[in-house]
């Protein structure tokens, strides 16, 4: 199978004239084009990108689906909304509840991960998260990471890839450091943290916060002294990824501006942190963990409008936002949707156009809109 007729998208640059050769599912070779007699094996892209297929490592639902379901048919249903914007693999994101709930979602996504190849694993956002920092989460399940409800956790790590969790909370350190020792990424979110709790997570192997800007601290007296807080130890630590979700309204151009002067192209994932309103009309009604939630104005909501309830996006939406209001090229925005979380959370195989890596591809228009999307170069959706 061969790719020809497209605009590539790397992460340094935006290559013509080139073609991708797909075998067995995977990039066999690219090569400067070449004229081919053998139309049935050619796909033409008519000029389009062709750029890695999306990684969404946060992702909690779509239409009126919701991960903690903990249903093959939820799942595949969540997967497949997510596909029609180019996403091709995504971290399945629970919500703060009680641990048995959380772990029957870990084991159904082990019982169905082999038949739904978009799922790359789990991302468990709570229970050990700060009541002060809670956003949409429910704070009666909130708890401090014990010991034992740590080794539950790990004993799914073939399928739990991500933790958010605040770093000040007590034994979060030591839960810090055991995820860490067994490859899971560990990411600062809900937080409440100073600057050494922050620091002290780091130090323990934490390497990344979630939805940056948002349920964070931020920089604040202490006494007659001026302290960070977890945000701007993200921002002033090179090896630490911040996820962003660029949705248009949890974080403005403005702030999504600082985070890519500060971060830099290699330092930003962006996520879309989709809820189960997600590809429901206007005024439609969802819940997010128990709580009564709308879409609005493109946006989901808690019922009451007091806080945002995750978000409606799509991976290309995020893309395109950090295209058109923040300015940062079309390749660099691709690599933070591809290349970084692939890094983030060690999908070796995934996020790039290079000889071995999986043949998991978005066709974009000129326009920014999804054409074609494909995984392990078999078409999964077409616009």
């Amino acid at each position: 199978m061969i790719f020809t007729n497209a605009r590539l998208i790397f992460p340094d640059e935006i290559r013509e004239g080139i073609d991708v050769v797909v075998a067995d599912g995977k990039i066999a070779a690219i090569n400067a084009r070449s004229s081919t007699d053998r139309r049935d094996e050619v796909i033409d892209l008519n000029g389009n990108y062709l750029a890695p297929g999306f990684i969404d490592l946060h992702v909690h639902g779509a239409v009126g689906r919701d991960t903690m379901e903990a249903s093959a048919d939820a799942f595949k249903a969540i997967c497949d909304f997510h596909a029609t914007g180019g996403t091709t693999s995504l971290l399945l994101t629970t919500v703060t509840a009680p641990l048995d709930q959380i772990v029957k979602v870990l084991e159904g996504s082990r019982k169905i991960r082999s038949t739904i190849s978009a799922i790359a694993g789990i991302h468990v956002e709570g229970p050990f998260i700060s009541k002060r920092k809670a956003g949409a989460q429910r704070t009666e399940f909130i708890q401090d990471p014990s010991p034992a409800a740590v080794r539950h956790l790990l004993g799914y790590g073939n399928v739990l890839k991500r933790v958010t969790i605040a770093p000040e909370l007590p034994g979060a350190l030591n839960a810090i450091e055991a995820l860490h020792e067994h490859g899971i990424s560990v990411s600062g979110g809900h937080s409440d943290a100073w600057d050494e709790d922050a620091q002290a997570g780091f130090n323990r192997g934490m390497r990344s916060v979630t939805h940056t800007f948002n349920c964070m601290s931020s920089g604040r007296r202490r006494g007659v002294h001026r302290v960070a807080g977890l945000l701007e130890f993200a921002l002033s630590e090179s090896a630490v990824s911040c996820e962003l979700i660029a949705d248009g309204h949890h974080v403005s151009p403005t702030l999504m501006k600082l985070l890519y002067r500060a971060k830099g192209p290699q330092g930003i994932c962006l996520i879309t942190d989709a809820t189960a309103g997600a590809g429901l009309p206007e005024g439609s009604a969802f819940s997010l963990s128990g709580k009564d939630c709308v879409v609005e104005d493109g946006a989901c909501l808690l019922a009451d409008r007091s806080a945002l309830a995750g978000s409606a996006a799509r991976m290309i939406d995020v893309v395109r936002t950090m295209v058109r209001d923040v300015e940062v090229p079309l390749n660099e925005a691709v690599a933070m949707a591809t290349q970084n979380p692939a890094r983030a959370i060690g999908l070796e195989t995934k996020g790039r156009l290079a000889i071995g890596a999986h043949a998991d591809f978005v066709v974009l228009s000129p326009k920014m809109q999804v054409v074609r999307t494909f995984a392990a170069g078999r078409e999964i959706w077409s616009g």
